[in-house]
């Protein structure tokens, strides 16, 4: 009997369990999922948590009920794995062998890269939203906050879902507008990159939104340290930026056992290729989801789309046939702009987010790069088709190849 070990039960791993266990014999297959724990986070809603959108009840759910019948969960810590004997070792020192192995452990705040970024300073005047402990403490700390200069910054690139940290400024104007306090607040977005919108087209048509909220932007900005005595962001190049109240992503890296493991890069990330998820080393080794180093977004749409690919070209491999699907990587994601409206993206490796119609040409119902209320609300309602539909492996009616149908093209 063969058996596939997946490690990680978060969006990645869990679709592809539920898209493999019907099309692999179980007499011929044996699946197991390894987790660290029991708590399956639905991590886009984290964004909403800090403006009392979502509570933390309406983002947490149990693994065990989207783990298919006939998949063992294995809950337990990962020490390493070792490619070269087809094993995983728990840090209780127990093994589990493997014919083929899907890693999918994801990407993860780690503030401790950063020095100043403590334990200790964050939660007082330091904050985070991409933890479930930050997202909620955070929501006490606005709850009571009576305004000045809140920062929000990118410690690195790539984080997870590049655009939230931008949905979060944006949501934040909205929040202290609703809360009369606006021109008590100098909201400022500080990133490692050269624009707010990398993307030319992008940038054409969204920048204007950071100017009409009076949302400053400081770009370049390479933090070296944060220093929580003086309220301070200290770049590389010694630029000095204050702060109040910071909301701070900090570097997001793979998991430590891949490091151990000799699999990853300098980030923890799996180098694969990037049509295909092998291992550019292992034959028998895959990495899905934010785990790899695509060179795409790290959101959960490109899970769902490479899941996708994934699955047909696994069922080749095992058989020893071409692996003939090529994943393009293709992403969507919807860009919550405030006061109840939002924007939507959708774009691949060569093909930049252009305006037009998604899904159905000229119908939508979703506007690319304009600002429509149905955007807001598909980005809400996603997260009863995330709960429902893409954890369990049913077929959403949209591509995983991007179409250029309902686009418009323009220069750049």
């Amino acid at each position: 009997m063969k058996h596939l070990v997946v490690l990680g039960a978060g969006t990645a791993g869990t679709m592809t369990v539920n898209k493999l266990r019907p099309r692999l014999d179980p007499a011929e297959w044996r699946i197991t999922v390894v987790d660290q724990d029991e708590t399956h986070l639905y991590q886009p809603g984290l964004l909403f948590i800090p403006f009392g959108i979502y509570d933390a009840g309406d983002v947490v759910k149990t693994r065990r009920e989207f783990v298919p019948r006939g998949v063992e969960l294995v809950v337990a810590g990962i020490d390493r794995i070792d490619p070269d004997e087809s094993r995983v070792i728990f840090e209780d020192g127990r093994t589990l062998d493997y014919d083929y192995l899907v890693i999918a452990t994801g990407t993860h705040p780690r503030p401790d890269q950063t020095p100043g970024l403590t334990d200790e300073a964050l939660h007082d005047t330091i904050h985070d939203f991409y933890t479930l402990e930050g997202a909620v403490a955070l929501a006490e700390a606005l709850e009571t906050w009576d305004g000045g200069r809140l920062v929000v910054n990118i410690m690195e690139m790539p984080i997870k879902c590049p655009v939230a940290p931008l949905e979060f400024v944006f949501l934040a104007d909205w929040f202290f507008h609703e809360r009369g306090m606006r021109d008590r607040v100098e909201l400022v977005f500080a990133t490692p990159l050269s624009e707010a919108f990398t993307k030319p087209i992008a940038a054409r048509h969204l920048a204007h939104l950071l100017d009409e909220k009076k949302i400053a932007v400081e770009t370049d900005f390479y933090v070296e340290q944060v220093d929580p005595e003086r309220n301070v962001l200290v770049s590389y190049d010694e630029r000095e930026l204050g702060y109040d109240l910071l909301v701070t992503v900090p570097v997001n890296m793979g998991a430590e056992y891949i490091a151990r493991s000799g699999l990853g890069d300098e980030l923890n990330h799996v180098p694969v290729d990037k049509h295909t998820f092998l291992s550019r080393d292992y034959d028998n080794v895959f990495a899905l989801g934010d785990a790899a180093d695509l060179p795409t977004s790290k959101a959960g749409s490109v899970v769902h789309f490479s899941v996708d690919v994934f699955t047909d070209n696994f069922l080749r491999h095992v058989e020893s046939l071409p692996m003939l699907e090529r994943f393009d990587g293709h992403a969507n994601c919807f860009i919550e702009s405030g006061f109840g409206k939002g924007l939507l993206i959708d774009f691949n490796y060569d093909t930049e987010p252009l305006p037009g119609k998604y899904p159905l040409p000229g119908i939508g119902p979703f506007s690319l790069l304009e600002e429509t209320e149905v955007n807001h609300w598909g980005k809400l309602l996603f997260r009863w088709t995330y709960w429902h539909v893409l954890l369990e492996g049913r077929p959403l009616p949209l591509p995983s190849r991007m179409l250029m149908a309902g686009k418009r093209r323009v220069e750049p």
